[in-house]
């Protein structure tokens, strides 16, 4: 079996040379390359799409890394055996595996920190924006209440206006109604007293009562289509009042929703800003101890 590890062990050795030589200087570059990207990210910070495009270059050197370091460590941890001391061998190169492991994480915390701190900078913004926004349009929302109401006000006149008009104007209609009887009778009279005959003056006086009965049928649907626009005017007014009392429910249901919604979000603001003091008290630690 040793005899056999060692006859691979060369050609393990030597297909693994260039990988394993390549990645020793992968930490210096990942490490040149971390330091670049985190000045190009303090000079972007105010770019919304530049600051995630180096988190992401940045957790793709670190996962390479990653990488890098566990194969350098298979390649090492199957060197050891085909030497004498193995146990001492495979202790030196875990050792160097955890070391390097710990530099990653270590940048891989600080990492996610920023990206948490950039995440919740994000929210906070589009808050504002939104705040800014509310606030914008208030004015015209307070208009367009002010005007509905002026709207309203406006018709709630008009109607009593109407409904003044049609009582002042029912005497008329009433004396109207009866002059134009007075003449049907005068007319009645003029025709005996000229002298028409029985059969005439009862072929008029039926042509006289169906003018009377097209008349009162007239004047009856005339008060029967009065009474139903007057009904139709009052379920209008309440169907319009009932709309404005159920747009001012929702309005104020929607500024309950807004209240909540703000003060949900700043209570969240307040979570992840303790959570990212913790955070770095823990990184503090985390280097003091080191």
């Amino acid at each position: 079996m040793a005899a056999s590890l060692a006859m691979s062990a060369p050609a393990v050795a030597q297909s693994a040379a260039p990988l394993v030589a390549a990645s020793s200087l992968a930490p210096a570059a990942a490490s040149g390359t971390t330091s670049t990207m985190s000045a190009t990210g303090a000079d972007n910070a105010d770019n919304a799409a530049s600051p995630n495009s180096a988190f992401d270059a940045r957790q793709k050197v670190l996962d390479q890394r990653t990488e890098e370091n566990n194969y350098r460590y298979a390649v090492a941890e199957h060197d050891c055996y085909s030497k004498f001391f193995v146990n001492h061998c495979l202790n030196k190169a875990r050792d160097s595996m955890r070391s390097v492991q710990a530099d990653i994480r270590k940048e891989q915390l600080a990492l996610d920190g920023e990206q948490r701190v950039q995440h919740a900078r994000q929210r906070d913004e589009q808050a504002a924006l939104k705040r800014a926004q509310d606030e914008a349009s208030a004015p015209q929302r307070a208009a367009d209440d002010a005007r509905n109401a002026q709207a309203y006000e406006d018709k709630q006149r008009q109607h009593q206006l109407d409904q003044a008009q049609r009582a002042a104007e029912a005497p008329q209609r009433s004396a109207n109604a009866q002059a134009y009887q007075q003449k049907q009778q005068q007319h009645a009279l003029d025709q005996a007293q000229r002298g028409i005959s029985p059969s005439q003056a009862a072929a008029n006086s039926q042509a006289y009562d169906q003018k009377q009965g097209d008349f009162q049928r007239k004047l009856d649907q005339a008060r029967q289509q009065g009474a139903q626009k007057a009904q139709e005017r009052v379920e209008k007014q309440q169907t319009f009042e009932k709309k404005q009392a159920d747009a001012a429910q929702h309005k104020a249901d929607v500024e309950a929703r807004q209240k909540q919604a703000a003060e949900k979000a700043e209570q969240k603001r307040q979570d992840q800003l303790k959570e990212q003091q913790q955070l770095e008290e823990q990184q503090k630690q985390q280097k003091e101890q080191q």
